[in-house]
């Protein structure tokens, strides 16, 4: 577990090296096909060498949602228990996390229409009034929710207007949790301005990769809008809306580095309160002392293996 550019895939695939494990994505954005280079998908020579599930399982017109991963990774990771190996998630996507340990309520399914009156509603108020709106008919969720994260204040307000309950009522409901044992290791942040630094550098370079032109592709296609989950991925938004010509090239630059940084920060303070048993540093770590972690949390399940 891990902010943006932390790290994850890197030191998932050196623990694949020394451990007989399958990776299950735990990212919201690796799902949706045609999306590689502003989601740092992993390439397919890297996925040939171990493998990995939850990748290009969808198309970007698709909705995908926690319920959806929930279920799917519970599966896998049985499917891969059962063939003796350890599933590895890996990835950045917190509520995911969440679901998959604690358990999450059936809510109701996304409903476009509803989404793009959302969405036009937003285009005259902003999200900030948005948010003021969710906090006069659900104050738990909008405390917890940042007036600019347009997703979830979107899901909160659509939960609310098909069932007539706030979401937060609704995930208070009796949810059941993972039955298996779960070892964790979290990749913190000790040096904030290091990472804002990577994140930079990894944006400039998905541009030299091509990511304009990955999102031009995906802009020809009339199905998909930036009411779409996948349109609202960080970066792809900025890059969209730069093509559409309401961004100058530095504009969607310097707003997409801030919303990663964003996102960064959202992920850090939920990992912030795990335990913190299992926390290395990001940027100095001994791969060694996780190898042990690993090893104390599966000798028990495996000990043919140590």
């Amino acid at each position: 577990m891990g902010a943006t550019a932390t790290g994850k895939t890197e030191l998932a695939l050196e623990i694949a090296k020394n451990f007989d494990v399958e990776i299950i994505s735990v990212d919201s954005a690796l799902v949706y096909r045609d999306m590689d280079i502003g989601t740092a998908k992993p390439s397919a020579s890297v996925r040939r060498q171990v493998p990995h599930h939850l990748i290009d399982i969808l198309d970007p017109a698709a909705a995908y949602s926690a319920w959806d991963f929930v279920q799917q990774s519970r599966s896998l990771a049985a499917e891969i228990s059962a063939r003796g190996h350890i599933p590895l998630l890996t990835g950045g996507s917190m509520l995911y996390f969440q679901a998959f340990e604690h358990g999450l309520n059936r809510l109701p399914a996304a409903d476009a229409a509803l989404r793009l009156r959302l969405d036009r509603e937003a285009r005259q108020l902003g999200w900030p009034q948005m948010h003021q709106k969710l906090a006069a008919i659900d104050a738990e969720s909008a405390r917890r929710i940042e007036p600019t994260d347009a997703q979830r204040i979107q899901r909160a307000l659509e939960v609310f207007e098909i069932s007539g309950e706030p979401l937060s009522r609704l995930q208070q409901q009796a949810a059941a949790g993972y039955g298996g044992g779960i070892g964790k290791i979290i990749l913190a942040v000790n040096d904030r301005a290091a990472l804002h630094q990577r994140i930079e550098a990894r944006f400039l370079q998905m541009l030299e990769q091509g990511l304009v032109d990955e999102v031009a592709r995906l802009q020809q296609r009339a199905e998909l809008n930036l009411s779409l989950p996948s349109m609202r991925c960080v970066g792809y938004r900025q890059v969209w809306q730069y093509l559409a010509g309401e961004l100058s090239r530095r504009q969607m630059v310097a707003k997409s580095i801030a919303a990663t940084r964003q996102l960064a920060k959202r992920q850090i303070t939920w990992l912030r309160k795990q335990p913190q048993k299992g926390s290395f540093d990001c940027l100095n770590y001994r791969k060694d002392a996780i190898f042990r972690e690993i090893e104390t949390a599966f000798t028990r399940a495996l000990p043919e293996r140590f």
